[in-house]
């Protein structure tokens, strides 16, 4: 059976409720999920409360945004558990700068003529995890923009009218945090690190050096032959070939929980190779401790 090991809810920047994609995934048939919401784990409990319902495997997890030498890239923390720890107090300050972060978003809409009042933001992300969907969302219901993309492309991308950077963790600095909270740290969707297919290899053993547990080969937007290429590499590096379809719900329209765009298949061997990264990771965190 499969598995998808890459999901956002409404606790950061998809639309549907934790139990939602839970939901979705037994329609789908899969043996196991993990929820990856952006820097928090507001969804965790909800969503493995629905999984043990339903009778399938979960994993709890986060998305963090790093920079690397390459630029930024993201970074899916997998086995991490609401509560204390290293990575988990750490995660409360991100929050609290995404919140910085997004009040200036609102401010810059506001100066731009585009009246957007930020509760009107934390409404439409149900209370927490608010992020650039949701400005985008209500962007849209007031008819400043026709779609998600095209607020995006005016207003919320990465060097646009109304984007406002963010602080991020370095890769080492993540992994290092991630491996202290019993937790593993992939690399989500490699293509978007800022180096070609032919590089991966190269470019990702110093992460594997540092302690990095696996890389998302299965990925929708990649064909077929590049998530072999990705699994071959992981294999070769020693560590686990994840996947996910990165599912938003309405914010990213056309992806299913599970398929992706229809042809994604996550075997579910990746949650048991997880497993054995996290207690590896876990041995040789007590041996340099």
């Amino acid at each position: 059976m499969a598995v998808d090991l890459h999901l956002h809810s409404s606790k950061s920047d998809g639309s549907d409720k934790p139990a939602e994609i839970v939901a979705h995934a037994v329609a789908a048939g899969l043996e196991a999920i993990a929820l990856t919401d952006h820097d928090n784990l507001d969804g965790i409990d909800e969503a493995a409360a629905a999984a043990a319902a339903a009778g399938i495997g979960f994993v709890p997890g986060t998305e963090l945004s790093v920079n690397w030498r390459t630029g930024p890239m993201h970074m899916l923390v997998y086995f991490l558990e609401p509560g204390t720890g290293p990575l988990q107090d750490a995660l409360v300050g991100l929050q609290g700068g995404r919140q910085r972060r997004n009040r200036e978003m609102a401010e810059k809409l506001s100066g731009l003529g585009l009246v957007v009042d930020y509760d009107e933001v934390v409404d439409e992300a149900g209370g927490s995890g608010v992020g650039r969907p949701h400005f985008a969302a209500v962007l849209m219901r007031k008819g400043y923009v026709a779609s998600i993309k095209e607020a995006f492309d005016r207003y919320l991308a990465n060097g646009a009218l109304a984007y406002v950077a963010r602080r991020r963790f370095e890769a080492a600095e993540a992994i290092d945090l991630a491996r202290a909270s019993d937790a593993v740290p992939v690399i989500a969707h490699p293509h978007t690190v800022g180096v070609s297919a032919d590089d991966y290899r190269t470019a990702f053993e110093e992460l594997v050096d540092a302690g990095l547990g696996g890389i998302e080969a299965y990925y929708p937007e990649y064909e077929p032959e590049q998530r072999r290429h990705l699994a071959r590499i992981c294999r070769d590096l020693g560590v686990v070939a994840t996947g996910g379809s990165d599912y938003h719900g309405d914010y990213k329209p056309g992806l299913a929980v599970g398929t992706g765009w229809g042809d994604l298949v996550v075997p579910d061997e990746a949650v048991e190779m997880l497993h054995q990264q996290r207690e590896l990771g876990s041995a040789q965190h007590q041996t340099v401790g």
